[in-house]
């Protein structure tokens, strides 16, 4: 499980975000906290692995929050969620080391498409950290820079596509013990055959699935796809 302390002055807002966070498998709130002081206590209190942080805070604000965690020791992951937009701040959460910034008001799906992006950069470092005896070679080193980038970015779906049908297909790919076509991908989903290579090919395109060509002695070769971890 992901541990997670969301931080937010607004009562309501950090019982909304709490839910969210609740609904996405693997994730969950360990701790609330309405000021900087309260999420510093949290930590403290709590093992955190990801802080779901404001920017606007009623003793100081979220970056410089994130200053005085770094100072203390905590390394915990940090994703803003603010409604504070302008380029100097989300500049400055970059380079503070936030994964990801998002800007208030958002939908379930927003948020759950970033929690999906750092659950994916948490399992590329765990599987490295795994193979560290035998060395990080490159290619470990582009998928964990692969799987940050999709943090950091984790874009929504484009018009003209379903989440719930984007979930159905990464849920599919994730429990796969080897990479799927997109006729077996449809197979196991129910979709049209069109529909799975059209979601397939937008997953791969945005850094979320990774493609292997499978060759057969005769013809092309026949696209495969796994989760990106």
């Amino acid at each position: 499980m992901i541990d997670v302390l969301v931080v937010d002055d607004d009562f309501r807002v950090v019982e909304i975000n709490a839910a969210y966070v609740g609904k996405v498998p693997g994730f969950r709130v360990v701790a609330r906290a309405h000021s900087a002081a309260q999420a510093l206590a949290a930590l403290e209190r709590h093992r955190v692995d990801l802080v779901l942080l404001d920017h606007f805070l009623p003793d100081e604000t979220g970056l410089s929050l994130v200053r005085r965690m770094r100072q203390l020791g905590h390394h915990t992951d940090v994703i803003m969620v603010t409604s504070a937009s302008d380029v100097a701040t989300v500049q400055a959460a970059m380079r503070h080391g936030a994964l990801h910034y998002l800007v208030k008001p958002f939908t379930f799906a927003g948020l759950r498409t970033k929690l999906d992006a750092y659950a994916t950069l948490r399992r590329t470092v765990d599987r490295a950290g795994e193979d560290s005896a035998e060395g990080t070679g490159q290619d470990q080193v582009d998928r964990i820079f692969g799987a940050l980038r999709t943090a950091a970015t984790a874009p929504g779906l484009p018009s003209g596509h379903s989440e719930p049908t984007a979930e159905l297909i990464r849920e599919v790919l994730h429990h796969a013990d080897h990479p799927l076509s997109a006729h077996e991908v449809a197979g196991r989903t129910g979709l049209s055959r069109s529909t799975a290579q059209r979601y397939l090919r937008l997953l791969e395109q945005s850094g979320r699935l990774r493609l292997t060509l499978r060759y057969g002695e005769t013809g092309r070769p026949e696209h495969r796809y796994a989760w990106a971890v």
